[in-house]
This record gives C-alpha cells, sequence and structure tokens, in this order.
C-alpha cells in the first residue's frame, strides 16, 4: 500500500483492526459516542521520536467548550508501528486525557529509528481513532520535501487546499499562524462572502476558544493534512486576538493578559507541541528542529515579546517611530537565542519560519511611501540587525505567512539601495482560506512589484508552498486554487523557483547566487 492509498484509508478509517485493550484503559463507563471526531496529529519531530496528539470529543460542538465529554480523566491507549496495517507495533503504552486539559493528549516518543515512516493511533473506551503518518529526522543529508501553509479562515471557504497538500504527501509541514480566528460570525468578510460558521460570538474564554479550535479541527481535509506528516505550528495574531502586540491588547479591552493565557492554553491543548511549550500564561513557540545535516529550521514567535505597534498601527506613511533602534520584535531573549542558533548551525540550509512579512513593501503607488506597521516594516532597525546575522549564516531562506498572498522577494540590509547584495531569500505562502477565492488582479500586481522591485512574484490566489530541499538547492512550487467558496477545486503550480546551494564555509556566495525561476 503506497502512500496515498494509505491516507485514504485511514481517514476513512478502513486500517482500524482492533487490538487487545490494557487492561489500565478498561473501565465500565463506556462513552457513548467516537471520541475521536477531532483526528489525530503529530509533530516536532527530532532523529528518535515525534509528538503524538488527540484529543477526544464526543460532541465537539458542545457549547461549554468540553466537546461533550464527561468531567473524569479518560484512559487512552496508543500504538506505533512501522507499517500501516500495525502487524508491526514498536511502541505502545497509554496516557490520560485529562478533563482539565479538554480531554487532549500529547505523548512524547523517543527511542525511534531516526529517517523512517512510523504509523500511529489511539484506542480507547473500545474505540479507534484514525490512523495518522509520521516520521523521525534523518541523520545525514536525506532529502527533504515539506509544505509551507498559513491562515485558514473557517468562514471564508473550504479547506480544499489541505486536502491537496496531502495528496502530495510532504515529509514535513511548516504552518506559519492564523490556524484559527477568533471572530464572531462575519466579524471579518471575505470578497467571496460568508461560506461557512463560526461558532457564536467572539473568542473570549477558555470555553470559546476550546470550542472554535474544535469546529476547526472537525473539518476532514484539515485532518487528512495533519494524519500525512508531522508538522511544526506557530502562532501569529488570530490565535488570539487582531494585531496584538505582547501585552497590549489591540482594542484596549480589559484583561487582555488573562485573555491571551487562556487562548495559549486552548492552541496547546490542539497542537502537537512538546509538554515544555506552555510555561504558566508563555507559550514557547520558537524553537529548533533539525533535518539531520540538510537543514536547521529556526521557528520564531514575532508576536509575544514585541513592542506594540507604531504609530497606531495600520498602513501609513511618515512614521519615524517604526525606525527606532530600540524597538523589538523578537524580544531580547529571543534575539540571544536566534542570533546563537545562526552562528553555531552546522546544517548545510538554515529556514527561518515566522510569521510576518520581512521584505521592505510599500503600499503607495508613485512617490512617497506606506508601510504596514503590523510587519517588520514597523521595526526596521532590528530587521537590519537580523539581515546582517543572516548574511554570516549558511544558505539562509525565510519562510512567512501572514499576507494572503504568495510572495517571492529578495532581503537586503538597504531595501533603497540597488546594489545592495542579496542576503537572502524570502518565500511567503498564501492562506489556506483567508479573504475567500483568489483572483489575479495583474495592473494591481504590476504596480506592486514596480514600487518594490526586490519583490519578483505575487499571486493572490489562495494556495501553499511545496518544496523539495537537496544538498544542492531548494526548489519550491507556489501552488494555487481558483476558488474554494465550493469544494473540488484542483491546485496548480503558479510558479516555481529553484535556489541553489553554496559551501557552508561560503556563505556570502550563497546570497549572489540568483534564482532559476520556471
Amino acid at each position: 500500500m503506497d502512500r496515498r492509498a494509505f491516507l485514504t484509508a485511514a481517514t476513512a478509517g478502513l486500517l482500524l483492526p482492533q487490538p487487545a485493550a490494557p487492561a489500565a484503559a478498561s473501565s465500565s463507563r463506556t462513552l457513548r459516542a467516537d471520541p475521536f471526531t477531532l483526528g489525530v496529529a503529530s509533530g516536532d519531530p527530532s532523529a528518535d521520536g515525534f509528538v503524538l496528539w488527540t484529543r477526544l470529543a464526543t460532541d465537539p460542538m458542545s457549547g461549554d467548550g468540553r466537546g461533550g465529554m464527561p468531567s473524569r480523566d479518560v484512559a487512552v491507549d496508543w500504538q506505533v508501528a512501522t507499517d500501516e496495517r500495525f502487524s508491526k507495533i514498536v511502541e505502545s503504552g497509554t496516557a490520560t486525557a485529562r478533563a482539565r486539559a479538554a480531554h487532549s493528549v500529547h505523548v512524547e516518543l523517543k527511542g525511534l529509528r531516526p529517517g523512517r515512516d512510523y504509523f500511529y493511533r489511539f484506542r480507547s473506551q473500545g474505540r479507534l481513532s484514525p490512523a495518522g503518518r509520521t516520521r523521525t529526522t534523518p541523520a545525514g543529508e536525506t532529502p527533504l520535501t515539506f509544505a509551507v501553509a498559513a491562515c485558514a479562515h473557517y468562514e471564508h471557504g473550504y479547506y480544499t487546499a489541505y486536502r491537496r497538500l496531502a495528496e502530495q504527501e510532504p515529509d514535513l509541514v511548516v504552518f506559519l499562524g492564523d490556524y484559527m480566528y477568533e471572530y464572531g460570525p462575519s466579524g471579518y468578510t471575505a470578497l467571496a462572502g460568508r461560506v461557512r460558521t463560526h461558532t457564536p460570538g467572539k473568542c473570549r474564554t477558555l470555553a470559546d476558544y476550546r470550542l472554535r479550535h474544535a469546529q476547526y479541527k472537525s473539518d476532514p481535509d484539515l485532518q487528512a493534512a495533519h494524519a500525512v506528516a508531522p508538522w511544526l505550528v506557530s502562532f501569529d495574531d488570530h490565535e488570539v486576538e487582531n494585531n496584538w502586540a505582547g501585552p497590549v491588547s489591540s482594542t484596549g479591552a480589559a484583561g487582555f493578559e488573562q485573555r491571551r493565557a487562556q487562548a495559549f492554553r486552548a492552541y496547546y491543548e490542539n497542537m502537537p507541541l512538546r509538554g515544555g511549550s506552555l510555561q504558566g500564561a508563555v507559550l514557547r513557540v520558537n524553537r529548533r528542529v533539525s533535518w539531520g545535516t540538510l537543514a536547521r529550521f529556526h521557528l520564531l514567535d514575532t508576536r509575544q515579546f514585541r513592542d506594540d505597534q507604531a504609530c497606531l498601527d495600520g498602513v501609513r506613511a511618515g512614521c519615524d517611530e517604526r525606525l527606532s533602534d530600540r524597538r523589538t520584535l523578537l524580544g531580547a531573549d529571543q534575539w540571544r537565542w536566534l542570533e546563537s542558533g545562526l552562528n553555531g548551525s552546522t546544517t548545510r540550509w538554515n529556514l527561518l519560519g515566522q510569521q510576518i512579512l520581512m521584505a521592505q513593501r510599500d503600499f503607495k503607488v508613485g512617490p512617497g511611501r506606506e508601510v504596514n506597521l503590523d510587519s517588520w516594516d514597523g521595526y526596521a532597525a532590528e530587521r537590519t540587525r537580523l539581515l546582517g546575522s543572516l548574511s554570516r549564516t549558511p544558505n539562509p531562506v525565510v519562510l512567512t505567512g501572514d499576507a494572503h498572498m504568495h510572495h517571492l522577494a529578495e532581503l537586503k540590509t538597504d531595501f533603497d539601495d540597488p546594489g545592495s547584495p542579496v542576503v537572502a531569500r524570502e518565500l511567503v505562502a498564501s492562506s489556506i482560506a483567508s479573504d475567500g477565492d483568489g483572483y489575479r488582479d495583474r495592473t494591481w500586481i504590476a504596480e506592486a512589484l514596480q514600487e518594490n522591485p526586490h519583490i519578483s512574484y505575487i499571486d493572490q490566489r489562495r494556495g501553499y508552498l511545496m518544496a523539495r530541499l537537496t544538498r544542492d538547492e531548494l526548489s519550491v512550487d507556489f501552488r494555487t486554487l481558483d476558488y474554494i467558496s465550493r469544494k473540488g477545486a484542483p491546485a496548480k503550480t503558479s510558479h516555481r523557483i529553484t535556489i541553489p546551494s553554496a559551501s557552508p564555509t561560503t556563505a556570502a556566495a550563497a546570497h549572489a547566487a540568483p534564482p532559476r525561476t520556471d
């Protein structure tokens, strides 16, 4: 059975023979319905393990956010096998889905073999979950196929892009923020209108965030994308509130720090993150994951430790405050962590996964300049400092979400100097669903490219990136769908770029090497 057949069978529930349950999992108080309605997931792979996730919910849309589950803890058995039929089980055990954690389960595996596929599933109360496929990271320079995705507003369209991503069977999925949106019904309307409806009200309480996550996780296309590969996840703003910054609410509402802590807790409960991620009111998502000696992913947090946006936020001209070298986006601790990781990297490629557009982006046509103060343009001095560090880093590539459009950009320490050397390339993934059906406004795109000559490609359609990384090159397909307001859209490659590698000891040569486009 190949991977695609496995994915189809797993999501249809066909690979689920009933194993004998350990005695610790037995209970006379059985659940009345299937508790695995939210699917399964894995994440944060290492050379000898990964995180396995599920959350029990017999009624995902239960208004109290508890998923229809009882107030007691529930035992959950898990299995890991080397084959999709689970005839060769290598690890198994029992975890506890605790009521206080919304009956979520996070199993952290160690001691497995590097660089190979594994299959996993859960069992509880006599019922089996769908099966998932995951992978440990390799020891050497094994090639990597990975997807990059972001921004999946549930109301704006169907998750066909997730399904198409899953059908391409990547080794890894990198998700860069706005996994869910906090708005109430029609709180943010797309051009295509409202295709589906959010749970009632804007998310403010722990129950609200749990219920919204359950609604999103109930989608079968999203479940398929989680089941096909391990994910690296990080949040942006909408997992909490639009354009929040550190301890500051964008609306000025009281009690924001408590609300943020509740949103973080719900996010952890619904994601395949390691247990150490949630540290009281802080959720640590900045971390490093290496793919053998080939690549290191540096995942950033561009929300939790930043200064408030300059000049009252928005797209504005003439904001000198944004240029101050006292302003920070990453925060002092994360900056030191990142710089240490870049300076000490021994992998051939270094991939920064982060949320907001790093390239300078002038939104004004003609004389003058208007920039988005929520992006790196609002923290220009720290960006220059970071790009200086990247200039000394082997084969850096920046992966970005948030923009709801594909972008391909050259990153420079001085964007206003045409002769300034290229430090790295930025690959921006469009949205999975946010802003509804895509379009191609060729006049608008031509004007944007003319104003920003370091940006060479923009596409306003929905989609994701699919990348193939080897020792010698990074090949990236910009995948697009023409519509999501109805189901079944095909995905196609609208643009392709190949970035050649340079020797890790001659990083500067990598920045000068021009990419190839198809």
